[in-house]
Parts: structure tokens; sequence; C-alpha cells
């Protein structure tokens, strides 16, 4: 009976598990729409539910030698729009997913390179921001 931990997770773009080493901006929202007639004898407002927002996801990984995938993405879809699916699994001890985060029609709005320091043994890493068009969220 213990809360799942935030460093057991993998990523699925397409069917295929890809490794990143930071995920963030899973969220989203309602707007809240405002209302209130003549004849409501309510001090305050109303309140309903409006459309949904989700916000751009981040995700960031380690760059390796002649994976350029994330940049050529992008560019395919700076000509022609290339929209995947993306999973993010919460996993449990055991490897298991027990929370999904599905974004659909997912693409690339930027992708972000290193940031260089001659001082520095970090492991150059590269970010890609996604947006898309629905999140699914399935617990398991």
């Amino acid at each position: 009976p213990y809360p799942l931990v935030s460093f057991r997770y993998s990523v699925t773009i397409d069917n295929t598990e890809t490794g990143f080493s930071e995920v963030s901006g899973l969220s989203l929202e309602y707007e809240v729409i405002k209302y209130r007639d003549g004849k409501n004898t309510q001090l305050g407002e109303m309140k309903m539910p409006g459309r949904p927002k989700v916000s751009d996801v981040t995700l960031k990984k380690g760059i390796f030698a002649s994976d350029n995938k994330f940049y050529d993405w992008i560019m395919k879809s700076h000509k022609k729009l290339e929209r995947k699916d993306i999973s993010v699994n919460l996993l449990d001890e055991e490897g298991k997913p027990k929370m999904i985060w599905k974004l659909l029609k997912a693409w690339p709005t930027k992708i972000e390179g290193p940031a260089f320091k001659g001082d520095s043994n970090e492991v150059a890493s590269e970010s890609i921001t996604l947006s898309y068009e629905e999140m699914q969220i399935e617990a398991k």
C-alpha cells in the first residue's frame, strides 16, 4: 500500500520504447465558464466546466552518436505534419505499468540541445517539446 515512485517509468513512441531521463508537463485542465442570469437568486455566479486544455510535454534524454531521430521528426513535421501517439508509463516495482498517460496525435514543436561548459563533466542531453491534441489517463 505504498505510493508509486516517480523514477520508475518508461516512454513509448509509436510502439517503440525510448529511454528518457526526464518527462515534464503532463497536465490537463478545464477552462471555467462563469455564468449568471437575472433570475438567479444565488449571490455568486454559476461555474461550469469548459473546454479542456493540455500543456506541452517536454522529454529529456542523453545524446548518442548517430542518433538524430528527433531532429529528423521535427524537420519532417515542418514540411508535412507527422503525428505520433506517445505513452508515459509509471511502473511498479516489478516493471509493470500502473498509470499510463497517453498523448494522442503528438508532434514536436521545439528541440533544445545541450549547454556546453568547459568545466563540466555532465552528460550531453537534448530535450524535445511536444504538442498533442488529447490526453488520456489510464490506471491499471
